[in-house]
């Protein structure tokens, strides 16, 4: 993609504009990471010139065009003619945006969120335009804003809190002080959950992304995560503190150990978030044995954690995988104990659909109480039990289907589902394994069903 944004920079300096990288691909090429996105800033140039400009060569969208943003076909590279947008309420879409051939650099750069975002880099020379000392900030790991702009964009402040997690930053106090003044105004939850993924997946340092969200008051409105504060535990089994720094010690241990696989990880690090949402409600100080106890906290967590991600998402998907983990996430533990058998895991990975996730957030969980060391036996146990009876990424598939009850002459109807629910808890028990195993069984119950 450098090559092409030199390209790019070619094409509009022969149409006497000037092209720049900016934000993202210019950080995290100052950070040595590879771009995954590239931004271009176009000055000196009219939106029909960029356009006729970029026709010449390559294929794009001209979704953004009134706003002069042109999306390259191919290619993650956005460009987009320097502009001024002025606030005209509430909410993310109450601005007007203007174009300006002339507008310079230091200017248009005042209305991006971040020092660090706001450092340029012409693709032909090698020259970074650093107009508000992106740079140091960046060496310092200092997350600033460049103007009172900032406030106009209240996402900003999650933006902050992945910006924090992901590049482990600490936040300028007159920073902080401006996102402490802020309130999200109505914002869609897909522009939360945006971040809030980036948060999960990108994040090395998610546990000061928290602490940040906390310091700028802003838990109050996630109340899922607010109680969790001062909600306190036994510190014979949790010396790290109360279930707010346990949940961030759990989130650290889960950043460390991601996969890569994006879906995987968010519904896994989803459900290391939420999986003590249930202790507010559940604990109490146990006077006959002398401490704090959360008795059932893993099924009191599932409802808030319905409502802390549906806040977020409207995804069945997630809405779906991450309640079972939260009310399944001691489970391996108790199984263990209790020198489970292969019914009990089959049963298991039928409720929570994938065994390797309830292991990765019962993992995060166990490691998330320093300085303990982790007591990995349990759940290496079920990992080896999982995977020899072939259900690690996959709920038991039920033997015996609808077709089969047909082919003995019964007519679909009411008893079906119950027919094939007892066969499929009989295979979770292991009273079969194969369809010919299961056969005097569904015989036994299709006659049951035709008297």
């Amino acid at each position: 993609m450098e090559q092409k944004a030199r390209e790019i920079a070619q094409a509009v300096a022969k149409r006497g504009g000037r092209a720049l990288l900016v934000g993202g691909c210019v950080r995290d090429s100052l950070l040595g990471l590879e771009p995954g996105d590239f931004d271009i800033e176009v000055f000196g140039m009219e939106t029909e010139a960029l356009e006729s400009a970029l026709a010449e060569h390559w294929e794009f969208d001209a979704v953004g065009k009134s706003f002069g943003v042109f999306k390259l076909k191919g290619a993650h590279i956005d460009i987009s003619l320097a502009r001024r947008e002025t606030k005209l309420g509430r909410g993310h879409k109450a601005f007007a945006i203007e174009c300006d051939p002339s507008l310079g650099v230091a200017d248009a750069a005042a209305r991006r969120d971040f020092t660090i975002n706001a450092i340029y880099r012409d693709p032909l020379s090698g020259e970074l335009i650093d107009p508000h000392d992106g740079t140091i900030d960046l060496e310092k790991r200092v997350l600033r804003h460049v103007s009172g702009h900032f406030t106009e964009d209240p996402l900003r402040v999650l933006r902050a809190m992945q910006f924090i997690a992901r590049f482990s930053l600490e936040c300028a106090p007159e920073t902080l002080a401006l996102c402490r003044s802020m309130t999200p105004e109505g914002l869609p939850p897909e522009r939360l959950f945006e971040e809030w993924r980036k948060f999960l997946l990108q994040g090395v340092a998610i546990s000061k992304g928290l602490e940040f969200l906390r310091a700028t008051g802003w838990t109050r409105y996630y109340p899922e995560l607010e109680r969790l504060i001062g909600c306190e535990q036994a510190r014979e089994w949790h010396p790290e503190g109360d279930v707010w720094n346990h949940t961030l010690c759990a989130l650290d241990a889960f950043a460390a150990r991601r996969t890569g696989d994006a879906a995987e990880d968010l519904t896994v690090g989803l459900a290391v978030l939420c999986h003590d949402f249930g202790k507010p409600a559940a604990s109490f100080f146990d006077r006959a044995k002398g401490r704090i106890r959360s008795p059932g906290h893993d099924e009191a967590g599932v409802a808030p954690t319905l409502s802390f991600l549906r806040r977020l998402t409207a995804e069945e998907r997630i809405l779906a995988d991450v309640p079972p983990l939260v009310r399944t996430h001691m489970r391996p533990f108790a199984l263990w104990k209790s020198n489970a058998g292969d019914a009990a895991v089959r049963r298991l990975a039928a409720e929570v659909k994938r065994i390797d996730r309830l292991v990765r957030v019962a993992k995060a969980d166990d490691e998330g109480r320093p300085p303990f060391v982790p007591e990995p036996q349990a759940l290496e146990w079920l990992a080896a039990a999982a995977a020899r009876l072939e259900i690690a990424k996959a709920a038991p598939a039920p033997i015996v289907m609808g077709r089969d009850l047909i082919a003995l002459g019964m007519k679909p109807g009411p008893k079906f589902g119950k027919i094939l629910s007892a066969l499929y808890e009989a295979q979770l028990d292991g009273a079969f394994q194969t369809k010919e195993g299961a056969r005097h069984m569904l015989e036994k119950l299709a006659a049951e069903a035709k008297n």
